[in-house]
């Protein structure tokens, strides 16, 4: 089928950006790697009004990326604070990523914030490889074939880069 290729129907890429593709989900997670818990240094933070805080918190929540931990200050009531789970922590190459094509593309004064190795000082970047150890530098050094999970819809093809 010339100029015609196979995409999936069950797009991993489409799927997180269902969960993850917005402005105040990607501000949260920012904060929460950054080890602010509580909702209103959340907001103050993020500057995000408290109905789409409180709707983006339920929905990581929900999604098992974050998890409600309840604290109670003295004379206060209960209230929860918000920890990174294991697939939340699974996000930080994303972050990260985010974080140094924004640095590269738009800082124009230079990177506001500079990650470090804890142990070493040394700056932290992010690196593709495959699984043999080789480096690979962009879209045109890799293949995708199908996966395991793979079903398939005939779409055009994406236009050639």
């Amino acid at each position: 089928m010339t100029g015609l290729a196979a995409w999936p129907e069950n797009c991993s890429i489409e799927r997180t950006l269902r969960v993850l593709g917005e402005k105040w989900t990607f501000l949260v997670l920012r904060e929460a790697f950054s080890g602010v818990r509580r909702f209103a240094d959340m907001q103050a933070r993020t500057g995000a009004p408290r109905q789409v805080l409180s709707a983006r918190l339920a929905k990581l929540v929900e999604e098992g990326m974050l998890r409600k931990v309840p604290y109670q200050e003295p004379g206060q009531r209960q209230r929860d604070e918000y920890r990174l789970t294991e697939k939340g922590l699974d996000l930080y190459p994303i972050m990260i990523s985010l974080m140094a094509w924004g640095d590269k593309y738009l800082a124009e004064d230079g990177a506001p914030v500079l990650i470090t190795h804890r142990d070493c000082g040394a700056p932290v970047a992010l690196e593709l490889h495959c699984a043999d150890g080789h480096p690979v530098a962009g879209p045109r050094e890799v293949t995708p074939l199908p996966g395991p999970g793979a079903t398939t819809r005939t779409t055009a093809a994406a236009p050639a880069s």
